[in-house]
């Protein structure tokens, strides 16, 4: 491979650098010569969209968790629209007597002070009065109102956020008032996923600023990530709350995004930072010089792995929900934002504070130090006894990947909620009360003409406890609503099969639909489009590898081997939280399952992070193979060059996901110990172990590329002198 000496002078030489930089060098200096324009640029970014950056807890979507063009969304639909919104989104809230029948006395109080709030309301489309035999229980001390839903499913859960407090407000000594429901559920987890992110930032921010200090050496220099990611945070909720306008936007995208923005502009501005600092303090470049290279190296590494990232979160839009999308969009926004601050902000920042960048540095931190004795250490340590180092790895990696056989997943039940939640202690008297599986009632549309065939086929089922009566529609539509409580709890696997009995054996025209048969849905969805995203998702990365490095047998291994420390930590998972381990060190109710958004989504958001490992190790090796042709010279260097970096950002991600798993509702603590886990394996076992014994086993193969090849794709060099 001919390599290109970056400061070969020519028509394009830089008179005050001296040599010819790359499109991110010119662009580094064209910062440092525009520093007016750029700081113009991004204070009114960070003004103008921060300005509604307050408002994202209050303005984005708290549902969305739905298959589309599902029959249950299409049977919700039809419900809300033709019978009174008397469909899955719909407001229940669950009065309970302990002194006597519910419906006379201080009960029928409350049950018309809480009719009068909720008529109140204009989302709230007819209110149905507890009805005996349906929703008054056979004792008559628990009653049900049911707030028809008269606006879509987000704007139900405002509506949740906003009754709710008056609705619990009405309870009395022997009278409890607790709102329950698919809205109530997301409005309360919702509540407790903010407070958690809330109380994981309060822990997160100053433990990362600590391990930052120790990887940085020097306090101003530790704190520039942090401002950085904090200024892409800021802009990405603004845009989020101006998109919410026009499609609803998850909740979860902010929640996402706050995360991985967090740990992902950590990493890229570790990278550049500690470049720029070896070429100030360890090379003696000028200012100008020092961000050229840096930008033409560590910046272009930086851009390929952003690119990664994003290439890896796209596939997720594949899944044909609204919530998953918005996740995966959210994400996709923060991380643009960190990637152009990191590429145009930060330099700005570097170039101005230059020396000042290592003030309050602590005395035994070497500044301007890029390649570490310590890794270099290491690097020779495994290039001399290469299959001690990755066959042990290897083993680690395979008995912890090994539980990933046994894994079951399944949509969240109740028990993500806190215990004193409203939407769960109104779940649990509705089971106690009507039946386990009352919460999970089934909603069958069928047209008038069939009813009394679809009722029959309904009451016949061995899976459904009892049916109520069809209400036809009078609205002119010909359609009938069918009720129907099934035998088991929503959770009981027993349910999918009811569902799948009732819609082979209904008449055409009934479309089956509840909440419990949405998550269902949902779930059938997630599990046809995993295999897909994950194939998209491994295509993707490795050709951008490919094109990367112009070297098809490395980036095909570093493809694969980041399929390890996920299988790693979806094992570990399944021991958490399927069976149970740790559950209660980490304060939590295990549901016998890993919820069924995790493959799919954490797949995407683990193989993101890996690949950014990925491309700092390679684009590393490739820049020291680039110079001296030696195998030996590109595994050692990278691991010398780029490990004290992929060690330091490991880091910082596995504090900041750990401390996700430590508070709040389940979702978040999946969310933290799965990428926390996958995370530690990835960045200290496969990264720091196992791709570097694979470019010493593979030698100069590893960077071999046919000749058609090379004439196919560009020629991207990471070397600068």
């Amino acid at each position: 491979m001919t390599v290109t000496d970056s400061r070969s002078t020519g028509p394009e030489t830089d008179p005050e650098i001296g040599f010819s930089p790359g499109p991110l060098g010119r662009l580094g200096v064209w910062v440092t010569r525009h520093r007016r324009v750029t700081a113009a640029v991004w204070l009114l970014l960070i003004v103008g969209l921060g300005i509604f950056a307050p408002k994202v807890e209050t303005q984005l979507s708290g549902a969305g968790w739905q298959a589309d063009g599902s029959d249950s969304v299409a049977a919700r639909d039809l419900a809300q629209e033709h019978f009174g919104g008397n469909a899955s989104s719909a407001i229940q809230v669950v009065v309970r007597s302990t002194d006597g029948p519910v419906t006379q006395g201080v009960g029928a109080e409350v049950l018309a002070r809480a009719t009068a709030i909720l008529q109140k309301d204009p989302r709230i489309a007819e209110v149905i009065q507890p009805q005996p035999g349906a929703t008054l229980s056979q004792d008559q001390k628990t009653a049900v109102l049911l707030a028809g839903a008269g606006a879509d499913t987000n704007e139900m859960v405002r509506v949740a956020d906003d009754l709710k407090g008056p609705l619990q407000d009405l309870s009395r000594d022997g009278v409890s008032v607790n709102p329950t429901g698919a809205s109530l559920l997301w409005s309360d987890f919702n509540e407790a996923n903010l407070s958690a992110m809330l109380k994981s930032e309060m822990f997160s921010w100053p433990v990362t600023l600590a391990i930052l200090v120790l990887a940085f050496g020097a306090l101003v220099a530790a704190g520039l990530p942090l401002l950085l990611t904090l200024s892409g945070l800021v802009a990405s909720a603004g845009s989020l709350v101006l998109i919410n306008q026009f499609v609803p936007v998850s909740i979860w995208a902010m929640n996402f995004a706050m995360m991985f923005a967090l740990a992902l502009g950590i990493d890229y501005a570790l990278f550049l930072v500690v470049r720029f600092r070896a070429a100030r303090m360890g090379s003696h470049e000028s200012p100008r010089q020092a961000i050229a290279e840096t930008m033409d190296t560590a910046g272009k590494a930086v851009l390929l792995s952003g690119a990664t990232v994003l290439i890896s979160l796209s596939a997720v839009m594949l899944v044909p929900s609204p919530s998953f999308r918005s996740m995966a969009g959210g994400i996709m926004l923060a991380v643009l934002f960190v990637l152009g601050a990191t590429l145009t902000l930060l330099p700005l920042v570097l170039f101005k504070l230059d020396d000042r960048i290592n003030k309050f540095s602590l005395p035994w931190v070497h500044q301007g130090e890029h390649r570490s004795p310590t890794f270099a250490a290491w690097g020779e340590r495994l290039w001399k006894r290469p299959l001690v180092w990755g066959l042990g790895s290897l083993v680690v990696l395979v008995a912890l990947a090994a539980p990933i056989f046994g894994l079951h997943t399944a949509m969240p039940s109740i028990k993500v909620l806190p215990e004193d939640a409203s939407a769960r202690i109104g779940y649990d008297i509705v089971k106690e009360s009507f039946g386990d599986g009352a919460p999970g009632t089934l909603q069958i549309v069928v047209k008038q003409s069939q009813a009394a065939e679809a009722a029959t086929v309904i009451g016949a089922d061995p899976g459904i406890s009892g049916t109520m009566p069809a209400a036809t529609a009078n609205d002119g539509s010909g359609l009938a609503l069918i009720q129907a409580v099934p035998k088991v709890d929503p959770s009981d696997p027993a349910l999918a099969a009811t569902v799948d009995r009732l819609r082979a054996d209904l008449p055409p025209s009934a479309l089956v639909g509840g909440a419990a048969v949405e998550n269902l849905d949902l779930k059938t969805q997630l599990d046809a489009s995993t295999p897909l995203v994950i194939g998209v998702i491994l295509a993707l990365g490795f050709l951008l590898l490919l094109v990367a490095l112009g070297a098809p047998l490395i980036a095909l291994l570093g493809t694969l081997v980041s399929l390890l420390s996920t299988a790693a930590a979806f094992g570990v998972a399944r021991l958490v939280f399927q069976e149970g381990w740790g559950a209660g060190f980490f304060g939590f109710e295990s549901q016998g399952f890993l919820d069924a958004w995790a493959p799919v989504f954490f797949f995407a958001m683990i193989f993101a992070i890996a690949m950014d490992y990925t491309v700092f190790l390679l684009a590393s090796a490739k820049e020291h193979y680039e110079h001296s042709g030696d195998p030996r010279e590109a595994m050692i260097g990278a691991v010398a060059h780029s490990g004290r970096v992929i060690f330091a950002a490991g880091a910082v991600m596995v504090a900041v996901f750990f401390t996700f798993a430590l508070s709040g509702p389940l979702p978040p603590k999946e969310m933290g110990i799965i990428l926390g886990v996958a995370v530690l394996l990835d960045a200290f076992l496969v990264r720091l172990v196992l791709l570097p014994v694979l470019l010493r086993l593979t030698g100069k193969a590893a960077w071999w590329a046919p000749r058609w090849l090379t004439r196919v794709l560009p020629n991207i060099k990471f070397a600068h002198n």
